[in-house]
């Protein structure tokens, strides 16, 4: 019986302690939390600044060739030699393809003799003529006749000459298009010839804009096949009209290409940047607080609350502008040289005490120029 009336005491006094130990702990870390929430939060802080930004027209582009062509033959004929390989690169005047040829370089033969025995004609009828043995018709007629078979000669060359296919302008071949031993007619594309530096960037802006483009405007293109990389050119020329169905007009611009990564055909995003700038108030993008009634930022001023200098947060409405990386424009809301909470936002209330930095690790920004 004193046995289990002193079990049962031990038991009594577990539990107790154990519920007098949880309420101490409760006490201690609601004291800490009150403790720690009665410090105000720590933010980082910006400064609104001017800077001079130039205004940027976007757009998207395709790249075409400066030259590019459908290498074709102008007469029909039986392939007999193919000299090149698919996606070789090729100087101009590099034999392509050779178009038989055999009949034309018999019918050449055929007409230098017979240019050769009216020379001989001529040189005759002139010395006859010189010795008064010869009427003038005779000597004209000899040398009409010299004259036609020098042009038929000619036009023999000229024919043999189409029958050689060459290429037109240095360039990269594409992929063949003809066999050997196939029989091609006149205009049938044998191989696509590109010239791959530098590149047209082909683009169209809004109507709006056509005062303000000019030849010579700098341009920086961008491709999602080097996502880290910017090529930079100039606008060439501007469309003479305006696309009544869009309303738009065309631009050219010249883009360099080095090490030929850009090929023709791509497109881009292309980003002009015209040569007028003007003044913008600026702050770090993290300092706007978007919202579906507004956006919004928290102004740090300075004032004094129980007779010591403090901080507050004022909540203030802006309108925002273009951004342009880790910066936006304020159009609305704000003056040069105000702070702005740039980090911290969430734990902050219209009117909330706080710090800059502080044991939360948070510093201070500014939107630099």
């Amino acid at each position: 019986m004193k046995k289990r009336m002193a079990l049962m005491l031990f038991v009594l006094a577990l539990i107790f302690g154990g519920i007098f130990a949880w309420k101490v702990f409760v006490g201690h870390m609601m004291r800490q939390m009150l403790a720690h929430r009665a410090r105000p939060p720590a933010v980082s802080v910006a400064t609104a600044r001017l800077t001079e930004w130039a205004p940027r027209l976007r757009s998207v582009a395709s790249l075409s060739a400066v030259r590019g062509v459908e290498v074709s033959t102008p007469l029909a004929g039986k392939i007999t030699r193919i000299l090149f390989r698919s996606g070789e690169r090729v100087r101009k005047g590099r034999l392509l393809v050779q178009i038989n040829d055999s009949s034309q370089k018999a019918q050449l033969r055929h007409d230098r003799a017979l240019a050769r025995l009216a020379r001989i004609n001529l040189k005759r009828a002139k010395r006859l003529f010189r010795h008064k043995a010869a009427s003038r018709a005779d000597f004209d007629t000899a040398q009409a006749d010299y004259d036609a078979a020098l042009a038929r000669v000619e036009n023999d060359r000229a024919l043999l000459r189409k029958l050689a296919v060459r290429a037109p302008f240095a360039g990269v071949l594409g992929i063949r298009e003809v066999d050997l031993g196939q029989y091609v007619g006149p205009g049938q594309a044998l191989v696509g010839l590109q010239s791959w530096a530098p590149l047209y960037v082909d683009f169209t802006l809004p109507q709006q804009y056509l005062p303000e483009v000019r030849a010579g405007d700098r341009i920086t293109l961008r491709v999602n096949t080097y996502p880290k990389e910017s090529f930079t050119g100039t606008v060439r020329a501007i469309g003479s009209r305006i696309d009544p169905a869009t309303r738009n007009f065309r631009v050219r611009a010249r883009v360099g290409n080095p090490g030929h990564r850009l090929r023709p055909g791509m497109f881009g995003t292309v980003t002009l940047v015209r040569s007028v700038r003007h003044e913008v108030l600026v702050v770090p993008v993290t300092a706007i607080a978007y919202n579906t009634y507004g956006d919004y930022v928290y102004v740090v001023e300075k004032t004094e609350k129980a007779g010591k200098p403090v901080l507050i947060a004022r909540r203030r409405p802006v309108s925002v502008g273009v951004r342009r990386g880790e910066r936006v424009e304020v159009a609305k809301g704000l003056k040069p040289g105000e702070r702005v909470v740039s980090a911290g936002q969430i734990k902050l209330h219209n009117g909330s005490v706080v710090v800059i930095g502080g044991g939360s690790g948070a510093g201070r920004s500014d939107a630099t120029h």
